[in-house]
């Protein structure tokens, strides 16, 4: 039986999309989820950038 496809979307822009970054971006941030499109942007230059892993609305072997 297939698992349901979840869904989550974008932290900062709010798009759904099928795979996501937790991220902290802040100094004693919270993690949130951020899509291909933000991350760039919060990435650059930003010393308390953290990547925390990936996120999949498809699981591998589903």
């Amino acid at each position: 039986m297939a698992r349901p496809l979840k869904i989550k979307s974008c932290g900062r822009c709010s798009l759904t999309v099928p795979i996501l970054y937790r991220v902290k971006d802040r100094e004693n941030g919270k993690w949130w989820f951020g899509c291909d499109n933000c991350l760039p942007a919060v990435k650059e230059n930003n010393p308390f950038y953290v990547y925390g892993g990936t996120w999949k609305a498809q699981k591998k072997g589903s």
